[in-house]
């Protein structure tokens, strides 16, 4: 019995005195972890640490030791493989879009054309104002209206301002503002068209004209010659047609709204378009 007794303290005691070796590889093995940490912190590797991290939460979680028969503090819980991101390949999409954003550059450099149209805006757009403090200079808004529209710079000039009823000639109070336009036609740098228009009431039977499109024809004839005979402009920059009642800017059912339909329009065209 005394025997038994001796031999269990002895178990006892060596159990107790092997005890500190538990102590012992759980301080040996948090200063391992201590080091990689500060390793991992210096090489500033952000994909490292997150590794080291993540590490060391699946262990502190599991809490066994190598002595106790557990995995062990290095062992413990499996912790995924964080692939880190590949420097090159960052290094090569920095560079790809850096060459992307010079190419966009270089596209964004107007092309001859563009140049060609933004000049000609220019010159239309300074042709509108130049008419348009002319007529107003003149107190002639009743006669003469400018507009900007899609097909180029619109001259409309009143019947009243340029003809007697039924007639074709110029009358001489209008040939100084045909003037004006002639000096800023010479250097425009653009087609001209010159339309004539009517009202739906027929020609007289005095008249020497046998319709309204002869007529409209006419009208807008004499504005042209205006401008080769009598200014010398280059004919290659105009053109000139005769509609007749066909396009109406207001109703004919009026004598105001005929009045309006009655005129020669001067249209300074647009021979450049925007995307084109």
């Amino acid at each position: 019995m005394r025997q038994r007794d001796r031999r269990k303290r002895r178990v006892e005691t060596q159990e107790n005195r092997d005890r500190w070796m538990i102590t012992y590889a759980d301080l040996i093995t948090l200063l391992l972890i201590f080091f990689v940490i500060l390793y991992a912190m210096s090489s500033l590797d952000t994909d490292k640490y997150n590794i080291v991290t993540g590490s060391l939460s699946e262990t502190f979680k599991s809490g066994s030791t190598v002595l106790e028969g557990g995995d062990g503090i290095l062992d413990a819980g499996k912790t995924p493989v964080i692939k880190p991101e590949n420097t090159d390949t960052n290094l090569n999409t920095t560079v790809e879009q850096s060459q992307n954003a010079d190419d966009k550059t270089v596209n964004e450099t107007p092309s001859t054309r563009e140049l060609a149209f933004r000049e000609q805006e220019a010159k239309l757009s300074e042709l509108m104002g130049v008419i348009t403090h002319y007529v107003e200079e003149n107190n002639l808004e009743e006669q003469i209206f400018v507009a900007d529209k899609p097909q180029g710079i619109e001259i409309t000039l009143s019947d009243r301002f340029l003809f007697d009823i039924g007639k074709a000639d110029l009358k001489s109070p209008a040939l100084p503002a045909l003037q004006q336009l002639s000096g800023l036609f010479s250097d425009i740098g653009a087609k001209i068209s010159i339309e004539g228009h009517t009202d739906n009431t027929p020609v007289s039977s005095a008249s020497h004209y046998n319709d309204n499109w002869e007529l409209s024809g006419a009208r807008a004839l004499s504005v042209l010659r205006f401008f080769l005979d009598r200014e010398g402009l280059n004919p290659d920059n105009f053109q000139y047609a005769g509609y007749a009642d066909t396009q109406p800017t207001a109703d004919n059912t009026s004598a105001a709204g005929q009045q309006k339909n009655r005129r020669v329009e001067i249209i300074v065209l647009r021979q450049l378009q925007e995307g084109e």
